[in-house]
């Protein structure tokens, strides 16, 4: 069984094409565009150069397709939070948010939704466990764990303006 084979080719103006050729000899390709989006293609197996489907997405499309093919919450050691009745979800927060610069604590995240707030991302940075001191920042990726409700909640919450 051979290993898949992968390629990277600069796009002036437009962005890096990565091409992949699987073990069962599958044409696969990705275009990176300079704006963040994605575009990707896949071909026939007959003819290599005969695009069979290609697919354009969104930056946070394709963020989202990365996170199912390879999650990196993935461990067979956690609990899977499904089976517990619990969901564990990704909140950004705008650059516009009502709660840029205010304090954890003033979202009342808890009290209000029953949602907990289990760590933050900020650029290169995780902040693990936030009290309601922690401030908060437009870009942040809030880490939020509760009922699918409570966090359908939290997300209207964390996206008031």
């Amino acid at each position: 069984m051979s290993a898949a084979r992968t390629s990277r080719t600069p796009l002036p103006g437009i962005g890096v094409r990565y091409d992949l050729t699987t073990r069962e000899h599958r044409h696969v390709s990705v275009v990176a565009h300079r704006d963040g989006s994605r575009t990707l293609s896949a071909y026939q197996r007959d003819d290599p150069d005969a695009c069979a489907l290609s697919v354009h997405l969104t930056g946070q499309e394709a963020e989202a397709l990365v996170d199912a093919l390879k999650p990196t919450h993935h461990s067979p050691t956690l609990l899977s939070t499904t089976e517990l009745g619990l969901v564990a979800e990704r909140i950004e927060l705008s650059g516009t948010s009502h709660w840029n610069g205010r304090l954890l604590g003033e979202t009342r995240m808890r009290t209000d939704t029953g949602v907990s707030i289990v760590a933050v991302l900020r650029r290169a940075e995780a902040i693990p466990s936030p009290g309601p001191g922690f401030r908060l920042a437009g870009g942040d990726t809030l880490i939020v764990i509760g009922t699918r409700e409570g966090v359908d909640a939290a997300a209207a919450i964390l996206g008031r303006e």
